[in-house]
């Protein structure tokens, strides 16, 4: 009820906005930008990015370097400021990436910081057109002569030429080169007022690794600079219900991945009621959270998507007659205002359910074979008993004191060095740990095991962050007067931003809670998989998506309106930055 009042009160505000008429002598001295020359820098910037095959978790992803570097030495004011831009290493990263990061600082320390991520996803669908994936005109031309293959919407999207098509050009390389381009434009500026950071990050489409590399570095430049972080602005494109209206975002949804390993107990198919087979005990979970609305929090009539499944597996290897001894999952879970301590509650009282369902159902069959063979009735000997990791991590340390501890570490060794090497993933590397730790259990009973996966993604939004710079306060409603009085175009605003993206990592409230809560839960936390809680909470900001107009993100189709890219949102970035720096 606390939680419902305050955000009832807080963001009853954004539902009507007062009426700002943006005259244009308002406009900063410094923000005097010619862009009509501003839209021809961003179609070459963004033909030069795409160009490089970004995708995502591979070693392609550093190519991006060569096209920041490249950029950063046509600028005059990196030449003259040369500690102003850089590569940032990520912390123990496998593949050794960097976040690519550049500042023109100006008078003051109101600063700004717009991100986007670099990495793309593959380009398997582009099938006989992928010699043209990365460049628009000849993959322009080349859908022409397929575009009846097309889906109508995107073949007429196509021979309208209004739109550009390409892979990373909507998601989400054009945003990138909006960023840069702007931040050129004030880099040529005398006495700049405040100071305005972009971040190029990759792994967004992964683990945000970027983006959580990005939270370190933008806590080392507040330190080394003074900065006073405002507001962050992602360009991730946008989709649109209703197409003569736009949209904002105010926040991000969450994501967390539960992960389920039940531990049966074997036997032979002919001798069924001696064991007690997995499988059946992650079917009975599977039913009660495939798309369950109680795992989907609502929030001002958004609503967050319901679970799905995306991995399920038994340990069998090959064909024999017996039942398999442990089966494993995991599901994704999107949020608007779930804690993960709140979805592990949920999750344990599913498995516990669950597991007895599947007890009773047992036992009731057992009773009915032993009538029909004149034996009197019985119970099975099961009785449901399920733990989180930390749980059967402490009983493991326990029964195996230091050569537990030494076999996991070596466990956690090698794991790390396949991981790396891409031999195996990170779903695979969590339940091996398991089972590295079932070699030091001595209860051989069945049970469930649930816990957490990377990535956790926390659920960001405005409304939810009680410092936010009074700059930065209702920035939606402030844009959508710029955009009809400019433009006759209205924006919508949204609280939540669906697409999962690196605005999750700007703010947060609880980080000793929310580190224990993951450390608790999670396998892989700490030694493979990290979030600097406390760099979050140090840099903490207001955030929002302003981006342009896409269709079709990670397909073959993939395209962004062209009038977006090259005019509107520049003009709704520059005026943002202008509001914020005003």
């Amino acid at each position: 009820l606390l939680l419902n009042s305050f955000f009832t009160n807080r963001c009853t505000s954004l539902d009507n906005p007062p009426v700002q008429k943006v005259e244009s002598g308002e406009r900063m001295k410094n923000h005097d930008i010619d862009f009509d020359q501003l839209g021809v820098r961003i179609q070459e910037l963004l033909y030069r990015y795409v160009a490089v095959p970004s995708i995502t978790n591979t070693q392609a992803e550093r190519g991006v370097e060569d096209f920041f570097r490249a950029y950063i030495q046509e600028i005059p004011y990196f030449a003259q400021h040369p500690d102003h831009w850089g590569l940032y290493p990520i912390q123990g990263d496998g593949l050794g990436r960097s976040v690519c990061w550049a500042m023109v600082r100006g008078s003051g320390d109101k600063t700004i910081v717009l991100v986007h991520h670099y990495d793309v996803v593959d380009i398997e669908d582009y099938k006989t057109l992928k010699s043209w994936a990365y460049a628009p005109e000849p993959l322009r031309e080349a859908l022409m002569q397929h575009k009846d293959m097309l889906p109508e919407e995107a073949r007429q999207d196509l021979e309208s030429g209004k739109f550009l098509f390409c892979r990373g050009g909507c998601d989400m390389e054009g945003g990138g080169s909006i960023q840069y381009a702007l931040l050129e434009a004030y880099s040529r500026l005398p006495d700049f007022q405040g100071n305005v950071i972009v971040l190029g990050v990759p792994d967004e489409e992964n683990l945000s690794a970027g983006m959580r590399g990005a939270d370190r570095l933008l806590a080392e430049l507040q330190d080394r600079y003074g900065l006073r972080y405002l507001m962050m602005i992602n360009s991730e494109p946008h989709q649109r219900k209703d197409f003569s209206r736009g949209v904002f975002s105010g926040g991000t949804v969450g994501k967390m991945m539960p992960f389920i390993y039940v531990r049966g107990f074997l036997s032979h198919a002919g001798k069924v009621f001696e064991g007690l087979n997995p499988a059946s005990v992650l079917a009975e979970i599977v039913t009660r959270t495939e798309v369950n609305m109680e795992f989907s929090d609502t929030v001002q009539g958004e609503a967050a998507p319901p679970p799905m499944w995306l991995y399920m597996k038994d340990s069998k290897d090959r064909y024999d007659v017996s039942m398999p001894l442990t089966a494993q999952e995991c599901f994704s879970v999107l949020t608007l205002k779930q804690t993960p301590g709140e979805l592990m509650e949920r999750v344990k009282r599913i498995c516990e359910e669950s597991f007895a369902a599947v007890i009773d159902r047992l036992n009731a069959s057992y009773a009915e074979f032993r009538k029909r063979t004149g034996r009197p009735v019985e119970r099975l000997p099961w009785k449901e008993k399920v733990v989180t990791f930390g749980e059967l991590y402490q009983e493991a340390c326990a029964s195996g004191g230091e050569a537990f501890a030494a076999a996991f570490a070596a466990e956690q060794k090698q794991l790390r060095q396949e991981l790396e090497q891409g031999r195996i993933y990170m779903i695979e590397a969590n339940f091996r740990l398991i089972d590295r730790i079932y070699d030091y259990i001595e209860d051989i009973s069945p049970r469930i095991v649930y816990g957490l996966m990377p990535p956790y993604y926390p659920n960001v939004l405005n409304c939810y962050f009680a410092d936010m710079a009074p700059e930065a306060q209702d920035m939606s409603g402030k844009l959508n007067c710029y955009t009809k009085e400019r433009y006759g175009q209205e924006y919508d605003r949204e609280y939540f931003y669906t697409g999962i993206c690196d605005l999750s990592y700007i703010n947060i409230e609880d980080p000793e809670e929310q580190r224990k809560r993951i450390s608790q839960s999670m396998p892989l936390f700490g030694w493979y998989y990290d979030i600097p809680f406390e760099e979050i909470k140090k840099i903490s900001m207001a955030g929002i998506n302003i981006g342009p107009w896409g269709k079709d993100f990670h397909k073959l189709t993939e395209r962004v309106l062209m009038e977006d890219l090259y005019d509107r949102t520049p003009h709704i970035l520059d005026h943002a930055i202008t509001i914020l720096l005003g």
